[in-house]
């Protein structure tokens, strides 16, 4: 999957131009492309881009999973309340990326 093929962050800077483009690529996703695929993730690459795939397979997966099903809720919603369904969800998604990836960083006075 090209989401998990990008080099991971080492930095704040890195973390955060992460999380930019990663929210930047959803943010399309939502506004102009076709999410009309059952029991898949939207996910958001650094890039920009924006790629709805299958889950990861391995156990633990190397990045927090978004949501998995866009769908599931669709047929009976109207699509305003979908779109801000998935929006939710993908929000809670970026964060928890921006963490995973936080949390990798070191306390220490030197490492600050």
């Amino acid at each position: 999957m090209e989401a998990m093929a990008q080099p991971i962050p080492r930095t704040a800077d890195e973390v955060f131009n992460d999380f930019k483009g990663r929210r930047a690529g959803l943010i399309k996703a939502l506004t102009t492309g076709m999410l009309e695929k059952e029991n898949l993730c939207l996910y958001g690459l650094p890039n920009e881009g924006w790629e709805v795939n299958l889950p990861v397979e391995e156990v633990p997966p190397e990045l927090p999973e978004p949501a998995l099903g866009i769908n599931f809720a669709r047929d009976g919603m109207q699509e305003k309340d979908w779109l801000s369904l998935v929006a939710v969800h993908s929000d809670s998604w970026l964060l928890s990326v921006a963490f995973y990836f936080g949390a990798r960083f070191g306390f220490g006075k030197s490492e600050r």
